[in-house]
């Protein structure tokens, strides 16, 4: 079976109800779309007729978050000539746990219109992982059941569906049927709904207000506002909490695959927002904390400690629902990146005894760390799956084909990934912040742990490739350096394990072409034998892995590679209408002239909308430095930016503005009186 294609979808989101369609806003019973509710199709269909006859789509566009608006035209309808004087606007908006559309005809006629407007809907409450595998079949739900005489239900497995349309008839199986009449130069309206109950959904809708500021943002490079605009739309309408348990939110990975928790995505997304405030930092570590392994299962990958990978309905691997949502923590990486984001929201200013209130659940996250991350003793972190059904690959690059060397051949496992070792290091050493900072015992271990790794890391995986000297992508299950160079090691820069030299040599290899000539940073150089364009993970190009490196360059003061990958970013925005997706071809930029689509890509996705963010922020350069005490201002000289103004970071829950001119000088104003700036 073949995965559906997203790529020329349109998504109406707000989780945990998403509703993908064609651009003409119908939705027909073909690969993934249709009307989800998190885990579960609750639409397989919703296809609009007048008279019987389709109308012709002309646009459509994104009106706010959650809503999506449809232009057809009704040319049979209305006035004779070449101009149409009858179109149809289909407003769709996620509410809930439900969608509603509002139907309008529009007439320019001279005389009344009068017509019959039907749709037709179905339901196939198709499980999420089996419609992408593409084994849903079309209709192949059970036939709906009458409800009163203007809508239709569904029901199985303690799911019920209900779709109702405003002064409808029911008419045949599954179908409303409105009659309308539109006066000359008026409109006549239409309205249905679906609305879904789900006594076994892991997640719903959150209860609390925005968890970040909407900054203001004024910039020489327009595209900035608009990539910013449209990131902020669309991480709001990714917010999700979880069914049972405390109301803290969290933001979802993405749709319609991974509308759900996932550990690494909810944490770097959360981590790549921090400088809009600490709220939605605090949610995720504390709902995750509350998820946090107690006990060792072969079969779920949890140990003591363990943050979860992700969070589901049913086992996405057996396919069997239980009383309670599968956990699965089949993640190398997510333990170590909770531990950073605690670290890292302290120090932005997440309140002290918020911070303290985890600290139990940072001891567990550093025991595993210390007991389970390595399970040979060779003073690495890696990973093997004992299960014989989770995931081979278990980083962030985690398609089973993903571990290559430079000829091509696939890594045995245990795998040691080289971003894990750095994501390592920078929590041994966060963790030991913390810890002396709450005055707990154990910080110097910690750090003479992260000194050891380092020179460890220093020996093992320093490998010659065409380009010169690089750390290999990781050590096989023989220890062997698996030699092929990706955009992994860009994740290494500012964790603390490389010296200044080797993040030099890194930045390097970052802008050079084979690993930036695309629009963005491709996941694997060109050199490489497994370099595919449209490789899911070898040689496609992804936004969170661009935005996260541009970062960290500029952080490190290699502003030229940086500059180069965020100005091949913000051109596949403008490709992709400022939305950017999960991932995209990476080929070369003279090409086309344009990105082109991964066709399976997550629209919107979380850490890809999050990328938008922390270009903005890399732009200016806003960090705290020691908490309560200092700031450091280090904006991206030399990017294709200009000047840039932003007004609404957070700094220790306090509004700041950071202006940076063209040449690189910056202003902060609104600090509180206790910062000063460094």
């Amino acid at each position: 079976m073949l995965q559906p294609l997203l790529h020329d979808l349109v998504s109406t989101v707000r989780a945990p109800t998403s509703a993908l369609s064609g651009q003409d806003g119908q939705i027909r019973p073909v690969g993934v779309q249709g009307v989800f509710a998190a885990d579960l199709r609750v639409l397989d269909r919703a296809v609009l007729r007048v008279d019987d006859r389709e109308p012709e789509a002309v646009a459509y566009a994104p009106v706010a978050a959650g809503v999506t608006s449809f232009v057809s035209l009704v040319r049979w309808l209305g006035d004779p000539g070449p101009d149409p004087t009858v179109r149809l606007t289909r407003e769709r908006r996620i509410a809930g746990a439900g969608l509603e559309e509002t139907i309008t005809l529009t007439s320019t006629a001279a005389a009344p219109v009068t017509c019959e407007v039907t749709l037709e809907v179905g339901s196939d409450l198709a499980a999420v992982d089996v419609v992408k595998s593409g084994r849903a079949e079309a209709g192949a739900g059970a036939p709906p059941l009458r409800a009163g005489g203007n809508g239709w239900r569904w029901a199985a497995g303690g799911t019920v569906v209900v779709v109702t349309g405003e002064g409808a008839a029911a008419a045949a199986p599954g179908t409303l049927r409105w009659p309308v009449a539109v006066p000359p130069g008026g409109s006549a309206e239409v309205r249905w709904r679906v609305r879904v109950t789900d006594a076994r959904a892991a997640v719903r809708s959150p209860v609390s207000g925005l968890e970040w500021s909407r900054p203001s943002v004024v910039a020489d490079d327009r595209r900035l506002v608009r990539l910013t605009t449209r990131s902020l739309d669309d991480l709001e309408s990714l917010r999700l909490r979880l069914s049972a348990g405390a109301d803290e939110t969290f933001v979802a990975a993405g749709v319609p695959w991974f509308l759900t928790l996932f550990g690494r995505d909810s944490l770097w997304t959360a981590r790549m927002l921090l400088p809009l405030g600490t709220d939605i930092a605090a949610g995720t570590l504390r709902v995750l904390a509350s998820r946090q392994g107690a006990s060792v299962d072969a079969a779920t990958g949890e140990q003591p400690g363990k943050i979860l990978h992700e969070l589901r309905r049913r086992n996405v691997f057996t396919g069997v629902e239980g009383d309670r949502p599968f956990a699965y923590y089949g993640s190398v990486d997510s333990t170590l990146l909770w531990i950073c984001l605690l670290h890292d929201a302290w120090r932005w200013g997440m309140p002290v005894a918020e911070v303290a209130a985890l600290l139990p659940a940072l001891d567990a996250a550093l025991g595993w760390l210390r007991a389970d991350a390595d399970a040979d003793g060779d003073g690495f972190v890696e990973y093997i799956d004992h299960s014989g059904h989770g995931l081979a690959n278990q980083g962030w690059k985690d398609s089973g084909d993903s571990v290559r060397f430079r000829s091509g051949r696939i890594a045995a496992a245990p795998i040691a990934l080289v971003e894990v070792q750095g994501y390592a290091h920078e929590a041994a050493l966060a963790g030991a912040a913390l810890l002396d900072a709450f005055d707990r015992p154990g910080a110097d271990g910690w750090r003479a742990y992260a000194a050891q790794l380092a020179e460890r890391f220093r020996t093992a995986f320093w490998v010659d490739g065409p380009s010169g000297a690089h750390p290999a992508l990781a050590l096989d299950g023989e220890k062997k350096p698996v030699d092929s160079l990706t955009s992994n090691i860009g994740h290494l820069l500012g964790t603390g394990i490389l010296t200044p030299a080797e993040e030099a040599v890194v930045a390097d290899l970052l802008g050079a072409p084979a690993l930036a000539g695309g629009f963005g940073l491709r996941t694997m150089s060109t050199d490489d034998a497994a370099f595919s364009p449209l490789s899911y993970h070898c040689g496609s190009i992804w936004s969170h892995d661009t935005a996260i490196v541009v970062d960290r360059l500029a952080r490190a003061g290699f502003a030229a590679p940086a500059a180069t990958l965020a100005s091949g970013l913000l051109a596949a925005a403008e490709a992709f209408d400022y939305q950017l997706p999960e991932l995209f071809g990476g080929d070369d930029r003279a090409v086309l002239g344009r990105p082109v689509p991964y066709p399976a890509a997550c629209r919107p996705q979380a850490w890809a909308a999050a990328a938008g963010v922390t270009l903005l922020h890399a732009a200016v350069g806003l960090r705290p430095d020691v908490p309560g005490s200092t700031v450091a201002v280090t904006p991206l000289v030399g990017a294709p930016l200009g000047a840039v103004s932003v007004a609404g970071l957070r700094v220790g829950g306090e509004p700041v503005t950071v202006a940076v001119d063209a040449t690189g000088a910056a202003t902060v104003a609104g600090l509180p009186a206790s910062l000063t700036t460094v």
